[in-house]
């Protein structure tokens, strides 16, 4: 049964929550632009610097005043539209969901397992902090509006281009060109004022969304062959051959592994503990999944989704719950939603929230939780369903509050469990079983161990994973530093690239692991490298899925497209997953 578009049980409530919104809007609107006059970011303090601007504490006086008496006068308004608005989120399903037509059911599923018994899906998960714009600030981070579009068009540049990467086949090779850094053309920066001309030009692409989904083919991976022998002439009278990664067919040894490509360069795919990586300056191709972290902002979120439309015709946004809520469900007085934003190029069969009683202090004010959902793939060989499951969640953040992260994960367990348990269907095929977002706690601070030993980790697969406090040695932080988000060295999504591939650089820009009180930080141990804090994760889970269904790990990829627009490193997780036949 396909998802209800509206939050609401009718158009008459809809439209009832509409009105009170408008009317709180605009003292909720001024009452941001006082918070944002006092906080600058670090891009406007070196721009009244180079200027010589000394009038800065003037505008902020005078702008303070102007927008609290236009605050004062929009405010008997506000408390009559919260009147109206608060007591409709008891009605409301705590998410909304957008859903593009498509000019034929076929162009949303996938044909893979149908036609061979194996497909590929890509995951993508990313922290925007699209806060209301005073709050971003504090992240050092402005213009939510702004930078919603702008990332919106970034996404939609990485996942649209076509995946094709050179495996030379030389034993003296020693790299793979990936069309990451040397075929595709990329902005010169990805600052939000730098990228607009850019992100017309993406978007003018995509004007027509029913077009594109019609037209975006669920993959379009392709690898060329070069075969080359150091002691024989390269044959000359036969085109090199074109294979699809999607089928894997390249990849594949006689026990059913993938192998290592045999050429691999700098900036392009490496294989290390038999996983694929690659850090790469664009979003991975044919990212079939996005799961997106603190999108708080409805206006951003609404933004983004006109900017994903065109690619993703299935997206769930504003997740979560406002106001008061029965005693069991929230803790206390919800100010903002989850957070939480999905967009799938699958259709959304079912789908579930749930929120977490257990938040506290300045976490307690969002309502943070579980979006768990289940997707149409397509079908199998024998005409038998496909479904995958997709889960997303963001934890707890203050450091210190591991029993409270712990509870959670507890509670996250527990809950893909019941949702799975009421929503699968005897006839299915269940292909992945995927958990992303942003855990707020990493796999190397000391002050973590509690979650990283987490029962959670035994069902699910982490990639990055060696062990409880242990990464391998390839992983990369995923958490920036805040101050240092606009300097030259991780400016640019390039930039960010070099600068994550150099450990010495790393250690300037990724946040470092967090100590026990009290006792003295001995990180890296000898030997290991430096890989700072990796509070975003995407894992994957085997035993919940089909029983003739095996799942191989394709690529791991640090994405550094949105440099200058969040201070996380969004992650990619490409997944084969290989069908045999059912008894």
């Amino acid at each position: 049964m396909a998802l209800q578009v509206s939050p609401f049980p009718n158009g008459f409530v809809a439209g009832i929550h509409a009105v009170g919104w408008a009317f709180v809007l605009p003292s909720f609107w001024f009452l941001d632009r006082i918070i944002a006059l006092c906080k600058s970011t670090t891009p406007e303090r070196s721009q009244r610097l180079e200027q010589g601007c000394y009038l800065h504490p003037l505008k902020v006086f005078f702008g303070s005043i102007v927008f609290f008496v236009l605050f004062l006068a929009t405010a008997p308004l506000g408390l009559l539209g919260f009147i109206i608005w608060a007591p409709l989120q008891a009605c409301r399903r705590p998410f909304s969901y957008h859903r593009e037509t498509p000019s034929s059911p076929e162009n949303e599923t996938h044909k893979g397992f149908e036609l061979v018994g194996k497909a590929s899906f890509g995951f993508a998960t990313a922290n925007l902090c699209l806060l209301p714009d005073s709050l971003a600030r504090f992240n050092n981070l402005g213009h939510t509006q702004r930078r919603a579009t702008v990332i919106g068009q970034h996404i939609v540049q990485g996942v649209c281009r076509p995946n094709i990467r050179i495996f030379v086949d030389s034993p003296s090779s020693c790299g793979t060109l990936s069309p990451s850094c040397s075929i595709l053309p990329s902005a010169n920066s990805s600052s939000y004022g730098a990228t607009e001309e850019l992100a017309q030009t993406v978007v003018s692409h995509h004007s027509d969304s029913a077009e594109v989904n019609s037209s975006i083919p669920k993959s379009n991976s392709d690898v060329v062959c070069v075969p080359f022998d150091d002691t024989e002439e390269p044959p000359t009278d036969s085109p090199s051959p074109l294979l699809n990664t999607n089928h894997n067919s390249n990849q594949q040894g006689e026990g059913g592994h993938r192998s290592a490509p045999r050429a691999l360069l700098s900036q392009g795919l490496r294989q290390q503990d038999d996983i694929p990586w690659e850090v790469s300056s664009l979003f991975p191709a044919n990212v079939d999944i996005l799961c997106l972290e603190e999108v708080f902002d409805k206006r951003a979120a609404q933004k983004l989704t006109q900017a994903l439309r065109p690619v993703y015709g299935h997206i769930l946004y504003d997740v979560g719950v406002y106001a008061c809520q029965p005693p069991c469900r929230c803790s206390s007085f919800k100010f903002f939603n989850s957070g939480l934003f999905l967009a799938s190029r699958f259709p959304v069969l079912d789908a579930q929230y749930q929120c977490f009683p257990n938040s506290r202090g300045e976490d307690a004010l969002a309502a943070k939780g579980l979006l768990s959902a289940k997707v149409l793939i397509g079908q199998n060989q024998k005409r038998k369903k496909v479904v995958g499951y997709f889960n997303c969640t963001h934890l707890h953040a203050p450091e210190g509050d591991g029993e409270i992260r712990c509870e959670q994960l507890n509670l996250i367990t527990k809950w893909i469990g019941d949702f799975q348990a009421a929503t699968k269907l005897p006839d299915e095929d269940i292909a992945f079983d995927v958990l992303c977002g942003d855990f707020n706690f990493d796999n190397c601070s000391p002050d973590d161990t509690l979650e990283q030993n987490h029962r959670l980790f035994e069902e699910y697969r982490d990639p990055c994973r060696a062990g409880p406090g242990k990464e391998k040695p390839w992983v990369i932080g995923t958490l920036l530093e805040q101050p240092t988000l606009y300097e030259d060295y991780i400016n640019t999504p390039e930039k960010l690239q070099r600068t994550l591939e150099s450990e010495d650089l790393r250690k300037r820009y990724i946040s470092p692991p967090v100590p026990v009180d009290d006792c003295p930080l001995v990180y890296p141990e000898t030997g290991q490298p430096w890989i700072g804090r990796r509070i975003d994760y995407i894992l994957y889970r085997e035993n919940s899925i089909s029983n003739h269904c095996r799942t191989e790990i394709e690529e791991v990829t640090f994405i550094t497209q949105l440099a200058g627009l969040t201070d996380h490193i969004p992650v990619g997780l490409r997944l084969n997953v290989i069908m045999g036949s059912s008894e």
